[in-house]
């Protein structure tokens, strides 16, 4: 799954230890994330949504 997750974190200021703890999450979490080698569980994408006031479907994208 693909994601704009870096282009959103760093537009919003913030680092992965920024957002990782925004979320509840680990900076190696995000890193993951963003580097398209871990899919977020369903909750987690809530999570970052919620947090950049979009859609799931606004930061993710099927490959």
């Amino acid at each position: 799954m693909k994601n704009d997750l870096p282009d959103r974190r760093e537009r919003a200021g913030l680092s992965q230890a920024d957002l990782a703890e925004a979320v509840g999450v680990t900076r190696q979490t995000i890193n993951a994330i963003e580097r398209d080698r871990y899919d977020p569980s369903l909750d987690l994408a809530f999570e970052l949504a919620a947090h950049f006031d979009c859609r799931i479907e606004d930061i993710f994208t099927p490959d």
